[in-house]
């Protein structure tokens, strides 16, 4: 009996972990920081999330089907995004907003790329920019009602990371609150311990490598750390812990950074990603006029993959070795 092999092209790797779990898992781990942005910011922030996810999903399957493309609603990708731009955007946002940037996340930066694997940069961060720049006001007005849950004054719309920019840390947001999530912001940024629960669940299902968050937070923490004793101020163990679970540090490291399509493939340029973003951020951070800048960190950081991983690439083996 002939034994038959099956030919295919390099790499020949076979893993039983499918997109479509890959997916699933992403969506479960962003689930706690879902389910405490709709505890502190009430009904609102339930139905951003329901309709960025479900036109995430309807934009996906009508490109599908104009184009004659098979469907690819399945693979949950679409799902991720949706939730994604969610918990980038204000409670309070017009809900016709994050129809328009799953539109521009699905159709424009995904799909007229070439679908899932295609896109040159993180689809929901592209859609978070895309508004961002559009609609400032909307986006930076983090005002919430009296239903609201947390700790500041529900009817300004400055959140921790604008105070600290102001005043310096003054302790009227413990760190606490911070890590626990009862402050304004973004619907998914508010709860560190919420997104440290999820990148758990990434690294024990082995769907992350820790490499690019810990190098990203670790390099961050260490530039506030010497921007801190540079300006004269000293080490401030709060200003420090508020900017690392502050804004969206840790939604962006573990859940954006770490996109299989615009992250590098090679460990060492894993390690150059993240240490660069994390300088970038802080001089956005500290340095710049904004309170913010983890999503256009990631966004420069996307279009730099290419370069990363050209000088980062191992040396085949047998090639480029040192003559005896």
């Amino acid at each position: 009996m002939e034994q038959t092999y099956q030919v295919s092209s390099n790499p020949h790797v076979r893993d039983k972990m499918t997109t479509e779990r890959l997916m699933q898992l992403v969506a479960i781990a962003l689930l706690p920081a879902t389910l405490v942005g709709i505890w502190n910011f009430g009904l609102r922030a339930f139905l951003v999330v329901l309709v960025s996810v479900v036109s995430c999903v309807i934009f996906e399957w009508l490109y599908d089907r104009l184009m004659k493309k098979p469907n690819t609603v399945r693979d949950f990708s679409a799902v991720v995004t949706g939730l994604l731009i969610a918990l980038n955007m204000p409670s309070g946002i017009p809900l016709w907003m994050p129809i328009l940037g799953s539109a521009f996340a699905i159709i424009v930066v995904k799909q007229l790329f070439g679908g899932l694997g295609q896109n040159f940069m993180n689809p929901a961060l592209a859609a978070r920019c895309f508004l961002m720049i559009s609609f400032a006001g909307s986006m930076t007005n983090f005002a919430v009602g009296e239903g609201f849950k947390g700790v500041i004054d529900a009817t300004t719309g400055a959140t921790p990371l604008a105070a600290l920019k102001a005043h310096g840390y003054t302790g009227e947001v413990p760190v606490l609150n911070l890590f626990l999530g009862n402050v304004q912001g973004t619907i998914g940024e508010t709860s560190a311990l919420a997104l440290l629960i999820g990148a758990a669940i990434l690294l024990i299902f082995k769907v992350i490598s820790p490499r690019i968050p810990v190098c990203y937070i670790g390099s961050f923490a260490v530039f506030t750390i010497i921007y801190m004793l540079a300006t004269g101020k000293g080490f401030d163990g709060g200003f420090l812990f508020s900017q690392l679970f502050g804004g969206g540090l840790m939604l962006g490291a573990w859940f954006m950074a770490t996109d299989y399509v615009t992250s590098p493939i090679t460990p060492n340029g894993q390690i150059v990603f993240g240490v660069f973003l994390g300088i970038l951020t802080g001089i956005f951070r500290l340095i710049g006029s904004s309170a913010e800048g983890v999503s256009y960190a990631i966004i420069i950081g996307n279009l730099l993959v290419p370069m990363i991983e050209r000088f980062t690439l191992p040396t085949a083996f047998g090639k480029g070795g040192k003559k005896a």
